[in-house]
């Protein structure tokens, strides 16, 4: 009887906030759209030559996604979003 009690009244306490959670979640699609942005550009054939592997998205705009997403997620683990 003394258990079931005990089951009622404890309370999960999750590590993070809900803020928290949802900056984590906006950080990885960051991530994931940067590293979608960098893949491909390659040529079917090895002696063909394709410029499209240096285009501007691959060498400046998809790293610098990932490394706000990265920015994102050390915000969202470190800053105490909940505090009121």
């Amino acid at each position: 009887m003394g258990e079931q009690k005990h089951k009622q009244n404890t309370k999960h306490n999750f590590v993070f906030g809900k803020k928290n959670y949802k900056l984590m979640f906006i950080g990885l699609a960051i991530i994931a759209l940067g590293f979608i942005l960098m893949s491909g550009g390659g040529s079917d054939d090895p002696n063909v030559f394709n410029p499209g592997i240096f285009h501007w998205q691959r060498i400046r705009l998809a790293p610098a996604l990932i490394l706000i997403g990265f920015g994102v997620q050390i915000y969202a683990i470190l800053g105490n979003l909940d505090k009121k």
